[in-house]
């Protein structure tokens, strides 16, 4: 099995050679919010709120000091505006009383907000830690071409790991997600240009 994932691996490697974190960012705490902000919302969409957010809110103080309505028309085009607004509030008094951006799973277990997905991603991608976030991309695309068998995205991120060495993790995120968000999608996966056909579970059952 472990084999057989590597060459996986290498061929995402190879089809996904510029895959890495599209959220732009400038320190742990505007990942954070990046984060928080992309759930059900596309990274660019994302990257264009947090340009004018970030000239407003430049500190967790920032966040919590900021009145709840004008944070929700700073990023109203993300989406789900009142509950994001909530959300990034409560992580910033959070972060605030800790004193800063853990870098630990518990620890950013502990923010108000963040969940075992954005505290991988924070690990991984701030503080360079091997972690793979387990995001509707990665879960997705590691079930389908059968990488894991697996009903929950806890579950799918603790086999993972089973599956390929710690040097691998953070970056197999990545590849899973360029996967899933340009070639493998939710509807219509692009099979005929994908590289994975001859080891892959969904094409091989929909043959």
């Amino acid at each position: 099995m472990k084999q057989k994932n590597i060459e996986i691996y290498n061929r995402l490697d190879a089809m996904h050679p510029d895959a890495e974190c599209e959220l732009n960012y400038g320190d742990p705490f505007q990942l954070l919010v990046a984060v928080i902000l992309s759930a059900q919302c596309t990274d660019k969409r994302v990257n264009e709120v947090t340009k004018e957010l970030f000239k407003v809110v430049k500190t967790p103080e920032d966040m919590v000091n900021i009145k709840r309505e004008e944070l929700e028309k700073l990023i109203f085009t993300c989406g789900f505006y009142h509950n994001k607004a909530k959300s990034l509030q409560g992580m910033a008094a959070s972060v605030v009383k800790k004193g800063y951006v853990p870098d630990n799973m518990e620890e950013l277990l502990e923010l108000d907000g963040v969940g075992r997905k954005t505290a991988n991603v924070i690990m991984a991608e701030a503080y360079k830690k091997p972690a793979i976030a387990v995001d509707t991309h990665v879960f997705r695309v590691s079930n389908r071409i059968g990488l894991v068998n697996e009903d929950t995205p806890e579950k799918t991120e603790f086999a993972l790991k089973k599956e390929f060495d710690e040097d691998k993790w953070s970056h197999l995120h990545h590849l899973l997600i360029f996967h899933g968000r340009y070639m493998c999608k939710s509807q219509n996966p692009n099979c005929k240009e994908c590289k994975l056909q001859d080891m892959c579970k969904y094409y091989g059952e929909k043959r």
